[in-house]
């Protein structure tokens, strides 16, 4: 039965779903409070839900703005956030879904590792551009509607099912290896480096320096300002604002 509702999950439409109805925590860092006030260390759930919040709400920076600069300050940061969270999901949340869901694991994680390298392929296009690009909007929204779709087979289905084999303990140690492995991955998007460890890895340690380099020469968002609606911190990239270009 559950192989089965897993194997058509993405055939079937779920009119009405909304990723923010299933976690509506926003956490930064991983961690929260109970009803009773007292502080609670996050599921992998929830940290994996807060970067989906936080990629949208940068993505919202970008296309409800008509000022260019802008625009380039949240579409780099919507592309430092998402490449960082795309490889995180790939060294850390996948290979979980092998581990503890067997043969349905694995389907759901490979059909994940799919939507990931046309989502990365958009975003090594998009990342390229300038908003003064014509194209620039068209091609973040394109990128988004494909993106959303994953989202919602992540949040709705993949995610609740892998919490179901995992205890709180094991939750929460995956929550902060996904936080800690963010800070060693490319912030920009790299298809050709693949979506399975190791190979995945050993690129990442080659090219994150290179990215993070070459961030001190692009435009971030100034720090200590957030998105709109008020959600999560911006974790501004270290350096940022040095040349606006």
């Amino acid at each position: 039965m559950l192989a089965s509702r897993f194997l058509t999950k993405r055939l079937i439409p779920r009119p009405g779903f909304s990723p923010a109805s299933v976690i509506s925590a926003r956490v930064r860092p991983i961690q929260t409070q109970n009803a009773l006030g007292v502080a609670c260390m996050a599921t992998i759930t929830q940290a994996i839900t807060d970067d989906h919040r936080h990629i949208q709400d940068c993505y919202n920076e970008v296309v409800n703005s008509s000022d260019p600069d802008h625009q380039q300050r949240w579409g780099n940061q919507f592309t430092w956030e998402l490449a960082r969270h795309s490889v995180g999901e790939e060294l850390i949340l996948y290979p979980a879904f092998e581990w503890h869901m067997g043969t349905v694991g694995s389907q759901i994680a490979e059909t994940d590792r799919k939507d990931h390298h046309q989502v990365k392929k958009m975003l090594k296009d998009f990342q390229s551009m300038s908003s003064s690009d014509p194209d620039y909007i068209p091609r973040i929204k394109e990128l988004w509607c494909k993106l959303e779709d994953h989202i919602k087979d992540e949040e709705g289905y993949d995610l609740p099912a892998l919490e179901e084999k995992l205890t709180p303990e094991h939750s929460e140690s995956m929550a902060k290896s996904f936080g800690r492995t963010k800070h060693f991955v490319p912030s920009r998007s790299h298809p050709l480096a693949g979506e399975h460890p190791p190979f995945e890895s050993v690129v990442g340690l080659l090219t994150a320096p290179i990215d993070r380099l070459t961030d001190l020469f692009r435009k971030f968002p100034e720090k200590g300002e957030e998105a709109k609606p008020s959600g999560p911190r911006i974790d501004i990239p270290p350096g940022s604002n040095v040349i606006h270009d």
